[in-house]
């Protein structure tokens, strides 16, 4: 864009497998996508900090060396909270002028996660500050967790930021040690497939903290059955307990709690298997755990409208689609399907008619992209 410096672009995410269990310091798989946020700016002299958007009405306007006051509940919360958790490391001199716009209208894809680490990066650079991508990944999270008001994991924030567009992210949400597993040279080409519902969500008012409060009340049901100490619930984490232990107490704690720990235990089995799976190039099983995963978080976390997951069991029954599942929490949102290339307009238009023949009120929102998998965040030279 014509008069701003620097460009940043911040790629949307998609987690095959691994879902909900980031913030139980579990095991997932990512992949950045070629859609997402491009931030344009230039560094102030002053403190300032103006901002406009293309995707949402009004500016935003603050002071970046002052202290941030209480969410505004307006879209410039996410840049004021990426300078809240950057204040808390650095000192802040320099605002920004600057423009950002994102290039998907669809929720499940971690748009605010890609804006936060576009406005950490973005204000970073303005200071003179150096950071490592994996201090972005951190910083941003704790921007969400902390000022936006969600309990998420590192799951959105590193596939946003240490993605890579030839190969799948691994990381261990517990230890924070990740590589990026390269494409194996026999495996199928394939698309991302993105079915947007129709219906729009925001996650701090969906069931996504009450879910991660229950898992935490599972871990601690488990620790009590055993006469083990209990910790304080923001250092109770299921990751942290053996599934034997599980297997011997899963009778005794309220069902609902069992089956979000069931969901844990056994996805962490399929990421380990889908990993293999990767890197032997057996896309068809790996599309399959992808499926299972999504079957658990049905039953098991018990997320998913009655539209994701109509959109689910259409896709599951299409030839050449290899897998998918609910992208991002799973409320409302999108489906994401990793498909055979050579399949893709056949799937497009099966599912369309479809899931518009079961949910006709949606013809107008009903939405499906195509993507394929990218670098992370990063600044773009200027042309």
């Amino acid at each position: 864009m014509e008069g701003y410096q620097h460009h940043i672009f911040a790629p949307y995410r998609v987690c095959p497998i691994g879902a909900h269990v980031d913030h139980q310091h579990g095991l997932v798989t990512g992949f950045a996508i070629d859609k997402g946020v491009d931030l344009w700016f230039n560094v102030r002299e002053d403190s300032k900090v103006l901002l406009t958007s293309r995707t949402f009405e009004g500016d935003v306007s603050f002071e970046i060396d002052k202290p941030s006051q209480v969410r505004e509940q307006h879209w410039g919360d996410y840049a004021r909270g990426a300078k809240y958790a950057l204040r808390r490391r650095f000192e802040l001199l320099h605002g920004i002028d600057g423009v950002i716009q994102g290039s998907l209208p669809v929720g499940g894809l971690s748009s605010s996660a890609a804006v936060l680490i576009a406005y950490v990066m973005a204000f970073a650079k303005a200071n003179g500050i150096r950071l490592q991508p994996f201090e972005v990944v951190q910083i941003a999270s704790e921007a969400e967790r902390e000022y936006i008001g969600l309990n998420n994991g590192l799951l959105d924030q590193a596939c946003i930021a240490l993605g890579r567009k030839d190969g799948l992210l691994f990381l261990d949400c517990d230890s924070n040690d990740y590589r990026i597993i390269k494409k194996n040279k026999d495996m199928p080409e394939f698309e991302i497939g993105i079915f947007f519902s129709g219906l729009t969500r925001s996650l701090v008012n969906s069931d996504y903290n009450l879910r991660v409060y229950e898992c935490k009340t599972a871990a601690w049901n488990m620790l009590a059955y055993t006469d083990q100490p209990l910790k304080t619930f923001d250092k109770t984490f299921l990751r942290d307990i053996p599934k034997a232990t599980y297997e011997k107490t899963r009778i005794a704690m309220p069902a609902r709690f069992a089956r979000r720990a069931e969901h844990f235990y056994t996805e962490y089995r399929r990421v380990r298997q889908g990993v293999t799976a990767w890197e032997t190039g057996n896309l068809k099983l790996f599309g399959k755990l992808s499926f299972d995963s999504c079957e658990s978080s049905i039953h098991n976390y018990e997320c998913g409208s009655p539209e994701l997951i109509a959109i689910y069991e259409i896709m599951r029954s299409l030839p050449g689609v290899w897998g998918g599942r609910f992208s991002g929490a799973g409320f409302k949102g999108a489906c994401i399907a990793l498909v055979d290339v050579a399949c893709k307009d056949e799937v497009e238009k099966q599912l369309t008619q479809r899931y518009l023949e079961m949910f006709p009120e949606y013809e107008k929102t009903f939405q499906v992209f195509w993507v394929k998998p990218d670098d992370g965040a990063r600044f773009v030279d200027p042309l």
